[in-house]
C-alpha cells in the first residue's frame, strides 16, 4: 500500500501550499485540515497511512492531534515541523510525543525532495521507538539535540513564554503562585542564561521577547517591530500583543 499523507497545519497559506507542492512531488496527499476536529474526521474517512503536522498559530497542538490519531491507527507515521529544537518554547512536551514520532526542523529543510524522503521514513518504527529529530537530512537522536536547546529549565521556559504573551510580572506571579519580586529576580535569571547583557540603553523586556521570537523561528521583521509606546511593550504585525514595561532586573 503506497503513503497516503493527511496535512494538518493551522496557517491557511502553508497548508495550500505544502499540501500542492507535495503533490507536484508526486506525493499522494488524502487530505489536508486546518484544525483538529476537521483532522479527525479526515482522518476517519480518507484512512492515511502518515500523519504531517505543524500547528503554530492557535492553542490546538500537534501533538495532541497525533496522539488522538495514533489511538486510532497504532501504525500510522507521524511527522511534525517545529520551528526549534526545544519545543517547550512553543507549549509543547517531547516526552508527550507519540512513538516514533519524527521531529523536523523547519528551518534546515533545504528542499522538499527531503521532507519527502521523511514523511517515507515516519512508517518504520518499532513500538519502542524514540522521538527522532531530523536537521537538514541528518536525523538526531534525542541527547544529540540537547546542545541546540536553550538550556533554560521549564520554568524558565514557561515565564518566557507569558512575557512573550504580554503577561505582567504581577500575572505571572499569581499564575506562578510566588511574589512579583520573585518573578523579577527569575526574569533576571533568564536574561543571563541567554546571555542578554545588562544595558541602560534598552529595555530588558523587549530584549526577552526578541530572544524568545528568535528561538522559536519568528520572521527578522518581527523582532524588528517590537517597539516601545506609551508605557508599553507592543510587538507590530501579525501578532500585536501588547507588553507591560516592567523592571527586570
Amino acid at each position: 500500500m503506497s503513503d497516503r499523507v493527511l496535512v494538518i497545519m493551522d496557517d491557511p497559506f502553508e497548508l495550500s501550499s505544502v499540501g500542492a507542492a507535495l503533490k507536484l512531488h508526486g506525493v499522494d496527499v488524502v487530505g489536508e485540515a486546518g484544525k483538529k476536529s476537521t483532522a479527525i474526521s479526515l482522518f476517519r474517512s480518507v484512512q492515511p497511512t502518515i500523519l504531517l503536522l505543524d500547528m503554530h498559530k492557535t492553542n490546538e497542538s500537534s501533538i495532541d492531534i497525533a496522539n488522538t490519531i495514533r489511538k486510532e491507527s497504532p501504525t500510522i507515521g507521524v511527522v511534525i515541523l517545529a520551528p526549534c529544537a526545544d519545543i517547550r518554547l512553543v507549549g509543547e512536551d517531547v516526552a508527550l510525543l507519540p512513538i516514533g514520532t519524527l521531529l523536523v526542523l523547519k528551518n534546515t529543510l533545504n528542499n522538499l525532495n527531503a521532507l519527502c524522503e521523511v514523511l517515507s521514513d515516519s512508517r518504520n518504527f518499532e513500538m519502542d521507538s524514540e522521538v527522532v529529530w531530523v536537521s537538514g537530512g541528518i536525523t538526531l537522536r534525542e541527547k544529540e539535540t540537547r546542545a541546540l536547546m536553550s538550556g533554560l529549565s521549564d520554568i524558565q521556559i514557561e515565564t518566557l513564554r507569558y512575557v512573550a504573551n504580554g503577561f505582567t510580572n504581577a500575572e505571572i506571579g499569581r499564575l506562578r503562585f510566588v511574589s512579583e519580586k520573585a518573578i523579577e529576580q527569575l526574569l533576571s535569571r533568564i536574561a543571563i542564561a541567554l546571555n542578554i547583557q545588562p544595558d541602560p540603553r534598552k529595555n530588558m523586556r523587549v530584549q526577552l521577547v526578541n530572544e524568545y521570537l528568535r528561538w522559536i523561528g519568528a520572521p527578522s521583521h518581527w523582532k524588528k517591530q517590537v517597539r516601545v509606546q506609551k508605557g508599553k511593550v507592543r510587538l507590530y504585525g501579525d501578532r500585536a500583543d501588547s507588553y507591560s514595561l516592567e523592571r527586570c532586573t
